[in-house]
């Protein structure tokens, strides 16, 4: 039985699913991830977030490299922790 239906197109494909999955499964972003959903479990314990509110913990002053284990947090919407995103190329 073939994966995909015939005829099925996908979404995006020049996108190297493989190259994006070796990335997620590196330590040091299993770590990075380990730390963003501590934080997300630490604000739904408090009572700041739900899940399904379209809320986000955003991580305060933090790079895109390193721990976030020890940085400030603070609740905001998914579109205002967006727009602050840097843009991906």
């Amino acid at each position: 039985m073939p994966r995909w239906p015939k005829g099925y197109k996908l979404k995006h494909p020049d996108r190297d699913y493989a190259k994006e999955t070796a990335y997620e499964n590196r330590p040091e972003q299993v770590k990075r991830r380990m730390d963003r959903n501590r934080a997300r479990a630490a604000a739904e314990k408090k009572g700041l977030v739900r899940k399904g509110d379209g809320k986000e913990v955003d991580h305060l002053g933090s790079d895109r490299t390193g721990s976030l284990a020890h940085r400030k947090t603070r609740v905001v919407s998914r579109s205002a922790n967006r727009k602050r995103q840097p843009k991906r190329s």
